[in-house]
This record gives C-alpha cells, sequence and structure tokens, in this order.
C-alpha cells in the first residue's frame, strides 16, 4: 500500500493516533475539568486494576471472588461508583451525568466490559429513585449509595435493578415482570405492608445489592397496576441472591437469579401512592419509570462497544506491524520488518473500516449523551411549567404534549423558509422562547438518538469486531490477544441484548421516526449537511445529505403504500418494513454525527492537529460511501420488493408486437432496437420473468439513487489517503495496559 500513493506531505503526517486532548476536542468536553479527572481516575483502573485481573484469568469463571470485589472498591476510591450523586453526596460533578456516566462507562469498557457493566449497575438501580423517587426516597439512598465520609464508619450500599426477566422474554416485553405484590398487612391508620414476590433472571450486581429495585404487578384488587418496589437486603422474608448465571462473557460482573418474598412498607413504592376507595394507586407505573430510566442508560451501553471498536485499532496496527518480525529476511529499515502486513491493501483498508465505525459510534453516543444532559433540566422546567398551569392526569399531559410537538413542527416549517416576513420572524422568537416547544425539539431528537445508539453501536459494532478479532488472526481466539479482542468480541455479544435487544430498539425507532417534529428536524439536518460540504467537501456530508434525502422520500412513498392485498407498509406489525427502515437511520445518524464531529474538530484543532483533521475527514468519506450504501439498498428493496413482478400472460398483452415496432421506426428512430419487450408474431418472447417493472411515479426514486452514485466520487480515494497515514502512525512498542 505505501508504495501505490505519493510520499506524505511531512508536515501532514499522522503522528499518533487520537489522543486526550484530540477526543476532548471531539466529543465536546474540553473545558469539562471534572470530566477529565473523571477520565484519568477511570482509566486509572481499568488499564491497572482490571487489565491484571483479566490478563491473570479472572475471566476463567463465573464465581464472585475477592479479586472482582476489588475492582469495585477501587472504582469507589476512585469515584466512579458515585457518579451518579451530586457534589452534596459525594459526587465529583455537577448537574446533569449523562455525559459522566458515559465517559466512565467508556474507559472501563475500553479493557472489560464486565468491570463496566459491575461499575454501572448500582447507578441503573438507583436511576428510577432519581428519576421517579420521592424526596425520601431519594435522599435516602443517595445517602446510602454515598463513599463514607471522613471518619465515617459504614459500608457503601449497592443496588441491582430487576425488572423483566423470565425467558423467553428477557428485554423484549416490559409487560412479562416475573413478580407480584399484594397485601400482607393493613391495619387501622397504618401504613399498607406489602408482599413482594419476585424471581429474577440474570441481574448483575446480585452478589453485593443491599437493595434492589424490583417491577412488579399487582396481584391484589386492593393494588392497582404495576409499580416499582424497593427492596431491602434485611427486610422480613427471602432475599435469596440466587444461583450464579453461567456466563462466557462479562465475568467480571457478578449476575444471578435472585428469588424474593418480603415484606416492606407500602412507602417503597417507587414515586410514592395514593389510595382510593380503598385501592393504593402508586403515582408512577412500572412503564412510566422504565421510560425515563433506559432513555438515558442505553447510550453509556452503546458506548460499552464503541469503546471496543476503537481499543482495538492500536493492537490490530502493533500485529500487523510485526507479523514477520524475528525472520531472517527481516531486517530492521526495510518494509517487511517495518510494515508487515501493512504493506498489503486489504490488510490495511480492512482496518480503516474498523476505525471509521469506531469513530462514527462514538461520535453517536457521546452526542446522545450531550442531549441528555440538555434535555434533563428542561425537562424538569416543562413538569413545573405544567404543573404550575394545572396540567394533571394523562389525557391533560398527552394533549399538552401534542400541543407543544406542533408548535414545534411549526417552527421547524417557519425557520425552513428562505425569507421569512416580519410575522413570520416575530412567530419564529416566540416560539424558541416557549420552554415546552425547546423541551418538544430535544425530545423528538433523544426519542430516536437513544434507540439508534444502542442499535447500531452494539449490533452492527459487535460485527465490526469479529472484524477486528479476524485482523490479529489466530491470536484472536486466544488469551493473550493484544488488547483482549477476543474476548471484547464476546462481550459485546451480550451487551446488544442489555436493555433491549436490537428488535426493541427498532420497535422504537420505528414508531418515533416517523413523527412531524423529528421528520421537520431531519429536513434541517440535511440541509444543514450541504453547509458542511461546502466548507469541507472532503467529509462525504454531500453523500450523507443525498442519502438522508433519499430515505425520507422513502419513509413518505412506504407510509403511503399498500401491497397486493390493500394492507399498508408501513404499520407497527409490518417489523420487515419498518425495522428495515429504523436501521437505515440509524446508519445515517451516526455518519452524520461523526462528520460533525471531525468538522468542528477541523475548525479548533489548528496546525497541530492538521494531520489528524485530514484522517478524520477520510474516515467521514469512508464511513458516509458505506452507509450511502446500506440506505440505498435498503430503500431499494423495500419499494421494489413489495410491487409485483409483470408476467407475461397477464401483462404481454400491453407489450408492442415485434410487426408494430417496425412500423413505427420510420415515426420513431431508434424505437426498435430500445425496446426489450416485444412479442413476437409466434407469441414468443425474450427469456425473462415477464416484461420489464414500471417505474411509474418512482421517478424522483430514480433521480436521488442516480445523483447518490455521483455522490460517492472520492470515497475509494480517501479510503487509500487513511489506509497511507495508518502506516505513517507512530504507536508505542507494547500496549498501555496491563501494568
Amino acid at each position: 500500500m505505501s508504495t501505490t500513493l505519493p510520499p506524505a506531505d511531512p508536515a501532514a503526517t499522522l503522528h499518533s493516533l487520537p489522543t486526550d486532548r484530540d477526543r476532548r476536542v471531539l466529543w465536546r468536553f474540553e473545558n469539562r475539568p471534572e470530566l477529565h479527572a473523571l477520565v484519568e481516575s477511570t482509566r486509572g483502573v481499568a488499564r491497572g486494576l482490571v487489565a491484571r485481573l483479566v490478563a491473570t484469568g479472572a475471566r476463567h469463571d463465573t464465581k464472585w471472588t475477592a479479586e472482582k470485589l476489588s475492582v469495585l472498591e477501587a472504582l469507589d476510591d476512585a469515584g466512579v461508583t458515585s457518579v451518579a450523586l451530586g457534589p452534596e453526596h459525594g459526587g465529583t460533578v455537577e448537574g446533569p451525568k449523562n455525559l459522566a456516566f458515559a465517559l466512565a462507562g467508556f474507559e472501563l469498557a475500553w479493557v472489560d466490559g464486565g468491570a463496566a457493566t459491575s461499575a454501572m449497575a448500582t447507578n441503573l438501580a438507583l436511576a428510577p429513585i432519581q428519576e421517579r423517587g420521592t424526596a425520601e426516597q431519594s435522599a435516602t439512598y443517595r445517602a446510602r449509595c454515598a463513599p463514607p465520609k471522613k471518619g465515617e464508619d459504614r459500608e457503601i450500599w449497592r443496588g441491582a435493578f430487576a425488572l423483566t426477566e423470565p425467558l423467553p422474554n428477557v428485554g423484549v416485553n416490559t409487560g412479562v415482570l416475573g413478580g407480584r405484590v399484594s397485601i400482607a398487612r393493613w391495619d387501622e391508620g397504618e401504613e399498607p405492608i406489602l408482599r413482594v414476590q419476585k424471581k429474577g433472571r440474570f441481574i448483575t450486581n446480585m452478589a453485593t445489592a443491599k437493595f434492589v429495585t424490583a417491577a412488579v404487578e399487582s396481584g391484589d384488587e386492593r393494588i392497582k397496576g404495576s409499580c416499582l418496589v424497593i427492596l431491602e437486603d434485611g427486610d422480613p422474608g427471602t432475599f435469596d441472591r440466587g444461583e450464579p448465571t453461567r456466563k462466557l462473557v462479562h465475568q467480571l460482573s457478578s449476575t444471578r437469579d435472585p428469588i424474593f418474598d418480603l415484606e416492606v412498607p407500602a412507602s417503597r413504592i417507587v414515586g410514592g401512592y395514593e389510595v382510593r376507595d380503598g385501592v393504593i394507586v402508586p403515582h408512577f407505573d412500572h412503564r412510566a419509570i422504565i421510560a425515563a430510566v433506559f432513555r438515558r442508560t442505553r447510550v453509556t451501553v452503546g458506548l460499552f462497544t464503541a469503546a471496543k471498536v476503537l481499543s482495538a485499532i492500536e493492537p490490530i496496527v502493533r500485529y500487523q506491524r510485526g507479523r514477520f518480525r524475528g525472520g531472517e529476511t527481516a531486517e530492521p529499515g526495510t518494509p517487511f520488518h517495518d510494515l508487515g502486513l501493512q504493506q498489503k491493501e486489504d490488510a490495511l483498508q480492512r482496518l480503516v473500516e474498523v476505525w471509521a465505525t469506531g469513530e462514527a459510534s462514538a461520535s453517536l453516543g457521546f452526542a446522545a449523551a450531550r442531549l441528555f444532559d440538555e434535555l434533563d433540566p428542561l425537562e424538569r422546567e416543562r413538569e413545573a411549567i405544567l404543573a404550575e398551569r394545572g396540567v394533571s392526569g394523562m389525557r391533560a399531559l398527552l394533549a399538552a404534549h401534542r400541543g407543544a410537538e406542533r408548535d414545534a413542527a411549526e417552527l421547524l416549517e417557519l425557520e425552513s423558509r428562505l425569507q421569512p416576513d416580519q410575522a413570520a420572524r416575530t412567530r419564529i422568537e416566540e416560539l424558541r422562547a416557549d420552554p415546552l416547544v425547546r423541551f418538544a425539539l430535544l425530545d423528538a431528537e433523544a426519542n430516536v438518538l437513544c434507540p439508534a445508539t444502542k442499535l447500531w453501536n452494539t449490533g452492527h459494532g459487535v460485527n465490526v469486531m469479529r472484524e477486528a478479532v479476524s485482523l490479529v488472526g489466530g491470536s484472536g481466539i486466544t488469551e493473550d490477544c493484544p488488547g483482549f479482542l477476543g474476548q471484547k468480541w464476546m462481550d459485546a455479544q451480550l451487551e446488544a441484548t442489555y436493555e433491549g435487544p436490537e428488535a426493541v430498539q427498532r420497535l422504537q425507532l420505528g414508531q418515533c421516526m416517523t413523527s412531524p417534529v423529528f421528520l421537520g428536524l431531519m429536513k434541517r439536518w440535511v440541509k444543514e449537511l450541504r453547509q458542511v460540504a461546502s466548507q469541507r467537501p472532503g467529509t462525504g456530508a454531500c453523500t450523507l445529505a443525498t442519502t438522508g434525502e433519499l430515505w425520507l422520500w422513502s419513509l413518505q412513498h412506504l407510509l403511503h403504500s399498500e401491497d397486493e392485498g390493500g394492507k399498508a407498509l408501513f404499520q407497527k406489525q409490518r417489523q420487515g418494513v419498518t425495522f428495515a427502515m429504523a436501521d437505515a437511520l440509524a446508519w445515517w445518524l451516526a455518519a452524520r454525527q461523526q462528520v460533525l464531529d471531525a468538522t468542528r474538530y477541523a475548525a479548533e484543532a489548528g496546525d497541530d492537529g492538521a494531520a489528524l483533521a485530514a484522517t478524520l475527514t477520510d474516515l467521514c468519506h469512508v464511513q458516509a460511501a458505506r452507509t450511502a450504501g446500506e440506505v440505498s439498498r435498503t430503500c431499494a428493496e423495500l419499494i421494489f420488493g413489495y410491487a409485483r413482478h409483470p408476467t407475461w400472460e397477464e401483462d404481454g398483452g400491453s407489450c408492442f408486437r415485434a410487426d408494430q415496432l417496425v412500423a413505427l421506426e420510420g415515426l420513431m428512430p431508434g424505437l426498435d432496437a430500445g425496446t426489450t419487450d416485444a412479442i413476437e408474431a409466434d407469441g414468443s418472447h425474450p427469456a425473462k420473468a415477464g416484461p420489464c417493472v414500471k417505474l411509474d411515479g418512482l421517478e424522483p426514486f430514480l433521480r436521488l439513487r442516480r445523483k447518490l452514485d455521483g455522490c460517492l466520487a472520492g470515497a475509494r480515494i480517501a479510503k487509500e489517503r487513511a489506509a497511507q497515514a495508518l502506516t505513517q502512525v507512530e504507536i508505542p512498542e507494547t500496549l498501555d495496559y496491563p501494568h
């Protein structure tokens, strides 16, 4: 490869893979010193203690050991397990914590997914209490989960989260809870005592959990619906931690199948309750709480896999460079010695694909985390405004939300006008100032970015990790593979199912990506990509803009189309359509965010970052081309795949006869040569399935596809440049972990 391109400009040579400084700019936390400190402290544990445990075989079994517990204790000392807490409870991060969670999880998953999951488990258990718990519940359990203050002699409480568990419904059907709540005692004038029976499956952190937030449904006519209940080790009854799950992955986390049969006060219902006509009515059912929690925590899980993909680049480069060293013909200073496998185009270009995927998945995940940091305070402001206006009850809340969505859609439409008049400008300012409208805009974006991150990062990411493993040959499936790539590949398989597998994410995307507000945002993003393309044409932004147009046109076509039986093509139960379009959108969202991050880096990095900016630009172009192919293929399959192919028996009568073509040739020269579906006098016809499909009404789609093909110009050149950069990058002789 290194001999097929002109020598690189020394000033533009990429000397290293992205550094911490580069990442801070790319992921937009360069001005957050508390996050810098969190990253460094988390990395110290991950690439020190955790890496040593993995290297010495701690993943060989699923037993919970003192060595594995020491990881949690080290993370306690590093402030990682208290990320969810504010400074008043011993935390180190003010305000929303989504980006902090994401960064800490990313650093741990860079080395081991089980350690990352174990560190985040208590935060997941605490999240329902923080999001929807009463003030007393939130204060109590935050204080218990906080690290002891100086001179304080107490144990840190760890938690577990038990949701939908009995197989085969793990994470798929949140209505199957495997738990019942009934009233054990309810004395006159006293608080009700509940009996909670719950069987858990695949519950993380059970070896050390002091409390569990468990989803249960009513098994008593005196309790309405479902809820989440806080269970404590020490409550009367059975708190059986269960047998360890015999996992092949994530062995540094404790996963068990617990059994609970406990009596707890009704005040443990998350969010509280009220009594109506002798019936306990929880303020929140379990679905409302889960929706608030999972839409945030799924982002961090998606970043677990992104970390794995990016962590593979340096070990693969090292393997490729050193593949032939030690042989008699591999003399230092020769390409055979210095480049090894990187002399070959295939090895380099496959690695470029891995790197481009890692950058895109990280960009998407961190963008979603930042979005939730922006959304969280606005959500609380919205709740306060609605409460002040006396809006309560499900119907009233839905009506208020629909009104805000209509206003948000109106704002997007007004802003899309080239020259709005004075009345329009006044209305734009009015709508921009409305917190409910701002919330509706961010909420519509978050409803799509969260499942897209989880779907694409873990679903596509695990496939890319298989490719990464293959790039280190047989070493990839050994315990001592550099960077633990084989173990990371296996871990990614599990992460693809955490907090709902791909089907759950596709279902949410299919429902949310058709909202008028999101479609308005999508159209705005397409225009913004055109602007980016005019400033940095090598990013592939123009390719993505055309791809976005193609997806939007296809969605509208499918929304208004029916199959031969008259059934709508785009509907909830037609998952062959909705899920495929969700997959295509996730590809596009990841590539778009990668372009935005790389463009911002190029603007901020200055001359010192010019070489990296150029390579990141090329990686964007590579990913944009791959995205264009995936989206175009998907849309074409759906639009043409549900059309009936003509047959000679039914549709041949509308074709030209050969003698007609001869007669018309004098009037329309070339007609005979250009027509392929002519019927001969004896009734014979070309040897194919039937006449060609008529494309009436699909001309815009065909024009967009032709345009998109042209937009791919330069993508392969960009891939070759990125491959060339990999031959120049300098890496340490040994991996920085374990140490």
